[in-house]
């Protein structure tokens, strides 16, 4: 079974009140399920379903029709759901009659009306509607859809008042289920239609042929008076009088209709200008709404109507048209003057003044307002740095102390973290400078006036130079002014101010440089240039690490430069002020550190280690390794920079030749060359000035020493444990300390220092390191000598004085029973040699004692030789002791020393009988077995020294 629909709901309708023939949307449920379903559609009682248009089951268009009930229901009937039900109703109004002696606000537009019998607009007037069913008979429409007919049919319709009228068209549409008998009717009524048509004009006439005999006489008779009132007065006639009723009657009406003809033709005058105003009324608003956009901001829709005005307006020769065309001209005058001002104010954006550049373009401003931007940017970057430098002037002249910047936010590391977070070394102590707990915040005005200064021209420059690409590229201008050529006419004015903005770059660049330059290099300056760009107090010198700060800002300042493309040769004096700062900066760590290197002997603590060394070589490296550390920055070689450590005079000559090219330039190589010997000589001064430390040290006297510093750090097991605070080396100590610090120097440190020099890229320091180890060399030949006379000497002075001790005579002697006492104390005091320099470092003792026993062997020797004569005794006594001495020092007997014992037993007798040689051996094994506590420290071993 089929489904059973429900009737039709109407739940809406808008709008819900109108006059009639208003269209109306109908909103329900089950409003039909097509066209073809829809049977029925009343408003207030009037059937409308002519005019209805089914939209879908729950909305139909429609328009209400004449009905006679001023509010009713809207009733929908289906095939499907039948008669439907509506909550919801309508309201139709009572237009209102309007007569020929009414006042009325409105009128009718006779070129499209409604007709309301065929449901269709027409162009026609209404006084000439067509008959409405030429046929004559019923219509009975069908359910064909228009959209099938215009399909089947195309270019013809179906009104027979169209010139592309179609009857086959006009029938399917009208009577497509007409009966074929009133088909037969109609074309019946179509012949009646035109045989009267045919017959129509003479039908008239037969039909009125008496009316016009009875006018034909009367206007016979009218003929007649007029002519038999001929011969009267003029003022009397008949045609006078007839004159006269005539104008009393035009009087008349005149009098009745002149008010009323009076207000139509002020309402034709009123309706022709409210024409004018509704189809011109953008230009009359024009001048209002340019000022509303303009406070507003909207330069864009004012270009716009402008720009549409123009078009449309410029060349009109309508005087009310040219006055209000003149008042937006005005309007846009005071915009070109406001945006020009707009564009010149500072500071702005470059997004600011590329749209103000934009508008301008588009309102055809006179002259080139992206020039003159660039211009006033170019003066205000100007008055920006100089006023910077005034600034921190004035506040250093009056002493306000540093001027706030905004440094905390600054991500880049300072030279001062990177050295004060650098490891210490492993030996010795570590050389620090005592500094106040805000030492770091305390930043001089200098550096701080650089970092602002590279603040202006960082934030600047850039947008400044971005201008100008734009300016060249003509990307500053909309479409309108692509289309008026206003973009090649950038690009030619670009090329002929090329060279005017180059100088415009090298003023900014040559500024920036004498300002740093009047700040941290004033000796560079002229004068002239010191009063336009000096002017700084310079009580203290910049440090190092300030200069290498100062150095890393301008980097970044040349970094941000480069980064936008700007010509090399533009930027040049910012290479040569880095190559200055670096030299500058490199000269000034080399005089800090050889002040540095004066006060490490002031901290001499003379402790010792296992190795004989005390902290000075670790605190001399520790020193220099950190001036390496300190110049990593400034001293390396960035991208277009000349590498200072390795620069010679070649290569100096070839970079004044090839990449210098500006004015000064061989005076500025000169400068480098200069500079780069003040740097050699500061090397070899630093050495000089340790190798003074040194010498100083060994030479003064135990007053003179401040042991006030010295201490022991218990916590480290490379010093001596025994050692007390109050200890005070002798001077016999000290030459032995400085001697082993002099090897360990010549040995390790000097090393140790070349690795650093070149893995920080010093080349070139081979030779300073020579002169540095032979003067190291030097000293240690005069220190050792100097020991060697104080230990050497009394021993040495000592022999003569024991051989001959109780008037001991070599001819004249007894049976030798042994060694005598001179020769065992000689030996005691070669054992107390041996454990002084044992005690400060094992590696000396071969030295010192070998260089002893050489002046007693010589001695010994010299002895031997001044003896005219040997008993047999004396020969056995003197064999006995050259070859006990000998024997007991035999690990320390160097070429000369075997060559001087040698010598002095040649002078001896031969021992020819065995018993003298069996005695000798017996005596020496003696002396050997007594002495064999004593001679034990001359014997190798491999057992470490102990700590004092």
């Amino acid at each position: 079974m089929s489904r059973v629909r429900q009737p039709p709901l109407v739940t809406g309708i808008s709008p819900n009140e109108g006059t009639s023939w208003t269209k109306v949307t109908i909103r329900g449920e089950n409003l039909g399920t097509g066209p073809a379903d829809l049977i029925g559609l009343s408003i207030c009682g009037h059937n409308c379903l002519l005019t209805a248009e089914w939209m879908s089951a729950s909305k139909i268009v429609c328009r209400v029709g004449p009905a006679k009930d001023d509010k009713g229901e809207i009733i929908v009937t289906t095939k499907s759901g039948g008669h439907g039900t509506s909550t919801v109703s309508f309201k139709l109004l009572k237009a209102e009659k309007i007569g020929i002696l009414d006042q009325s606000a409105v009128w009718v537009d006779e070129m499209n009306y409604y007709d309301m019998r065929t449901d269709r607009y027409k162009g026609i007037s209404p006084l000439s509607l067509r008959p409405s069913n030429p046929l004559g008979i019923d219509f009975d429409k069908g359910k064909v859809p228009l959209k099938d007919l215009e399909a089947l049919f195309p270019g013809v319709s179906g009104e027979f008042t169209s010139e592309n009228f179609s009857a086959t068209w006009y029938l399917i549409e009208n009577h497509s289920v007409t009966s074929f008998d009133q088909l037969r009717m109609a074309a019946s009524n179509l012949k009646k239609q035109a045989t009267k048509k045919n017959e129509g004009s003479l039908a008239y006439v037969k039909g009125g042929l008496s009316t016009f005999f009875e006018a034909q006489d009367a206007l016979a008779a009218i003929h007649q008076r007029l002519e038999s009132d001929g011969t009267e007065r003029v003022e009397g006639s008949m045609t006078q009088r007839l004159e006269n009723v005539l104008n009393r009657a035009s009087d008349t009406a005149d009098t009745l209709f002149q008010e009323v003809l009076g207000r139509k033709d002020k309402a034709d005058s009123t309706r022709n200008a409210l024409n004018v105003l509704q189809r011109f009324k953008f230009l009359f608003n024009l001048p209002l709404n340019i000022e509303r956009n303009i406070q507003k901001g909207d330069y864009d829709v004012v270009i716009n109507d402008y720009e549409k005005a123009k078009s449309l307006f410029s060349n009109t020769e309508v005087s009310v048209f040219k006055k209000v065309y003149a008042e937006v001209e005005t309007r846009i005058g005071a915009l070109r003057s406001l945006l020009l001002d707009k564009l010149l104010e500072t500071p702005s954006t470059l997004h600011d003044q590329k749209r103000y550049i934009r508008y301008l373009s588009d309102l055809h401003a006179s002259g080139d307002p992206a020039w003159q931007c660039i211009s006033a940017q170019h003066k205000w970057i100007l008055g920006l740095m100089q006023n910077c430098k005034e600034e921190f002037i004035n506040y250093q002249r009056v002493g306000l102390g540093a001027i706030a910047l905004d440094l905390e936010g600054d991500p880049r590391p300072s030279a001062f973290s990177r050295i004060r977070d650098t490891a210490p070394l492993n030996k010795g102590g570590i050389l620090h400078t005592p500094r106040h707990s805000t030492w770091h915040y305390e930043t001089p005005q200098q550096v701080q006036f650089v970092e602002k200064l590279s603040d202006v021209v960082i934030g600047q420059l850039p947008n400044f130079w971005k201008l100008w690409i734009s300016y060249v590229n003509g990307s500053l201008f909309s479409e309108t002014g692509e289309k008026s050529g206003q973009v090649e006419k950038s690009k030619k004015n670009a090329r002929q101010r090329q060279n005017d903005f180059k100088k415009m770059i090298e003023e900014v660049t040559h500024l920036l440089v004498k300002l740093v330059r009047g700040a941290l290099l004033p000796s560079t300056l002229t004068e002239l240039e010191l009063r336009l760009y000096g002017g700084w107090e310079n009580k203290t010198e910049l440090t190092g690490p300030w200069l290498t700060q100062v150095i890393h800002t301008v980097r970044i300042i040349f970094e941000a430069l480069v980064a936008l493309e700007i010509p090399n040769d533009l930027l040049q004096v910012i290479q040569d002020l880095l190559l200055e700062l670096r030299h500058h900066c490199l000269l000034v760590t080399l005089h800090h550190t050889a002040d540095d290197v004066k006060r490490v002997a002031e901290k001499e603590d003379w402790v010792v280690d296992n190795e004989g060394i005390t902290s000075l070589p670790a605190q001399f490296e520790q020193c220099m390794v950190l001036m390496l550390q300190s110049l990593k920055e400034p001293m390396e070689t960035k991208p277009g920079e000349v590498n200072i450590l390795q620069l010679d005079q070649d290569q100096a000559s070839e970079l004044c030749v090839d990449i210098i090219k500006h004015e000064g330039a061989r005076k500025l190589c000169e400068r480098i060359m200069k500079a780069r010997e003040q740097v050699e000589k500061l090397w070899k001064d630093i050495n000089k000035v340790f190798i003074n430390c040194l010498e100083q040290l060994s030479t003064k006297t135990d007053r003179d020493i401040n042991s006030s510093h010295m201490s022991v750090d218990l916590a480290s097991p490379n010093l001596f444990s025994g050692i007390q605070e109050d200890f005070c080396p002798t001077l016999e100590q000290r030459l032995l300390i400085i001697l082993s610090n002099c090897q360990y120097l010549e040995k390790h440190t000097f090393l140790n220092l070349a690795e650093h020099f070149e893995k920080h890229g010093f080349t070139g320091t081979e030779k300073i390191t020579r002169v540095t180890v032979h003067a190291v060399k030097e000293l240690d030949e005069s220190l050792f000598d100097a020991y060697i006379e104080r230990k050497s000497d009394p021993i040495v002075g000592s022999l003569e004085p024991g051989i001959y001790a109780g008037h001991f005579d070599w001819r004249d002697c007894s049976t030798p029973t042994g060694v005598r006492n001179y020769l065992k104390e000689a030996l005691v005091n070669i054992i107390t040699v041996h454990a002084e320099v044992f005690t400060v470092s094992k590696d000396l003792v071969p030295r010192v004692l070998t260089r002893i026993i050489e002046g007693v062997a010589e001695e010994m020797s010299r002895l031997m030789q001044c003896v005219s004569s040997f008993s047999k005794n004396g020969a056995i006594q003197a064999r006995l002791e050259i070859d006990s001495l000998r024997d007991a020092v035999a690990s320390y007997l160097s070429s000369e020393s075997h060559a001087s014992f040698k010598q002095a037993l040649e002078v001896l007798p031969q021992l020819h009988n065995g018993a003298d040689k069996k005695l000798l051996e017996e005596l020496l094994n003696k002396f050997k077995s007594s002495m064999q506590l004593q001679l034990t420290c001359f014997q190798p071993s491999n057992v470490q020294p102990v700590k004092r």
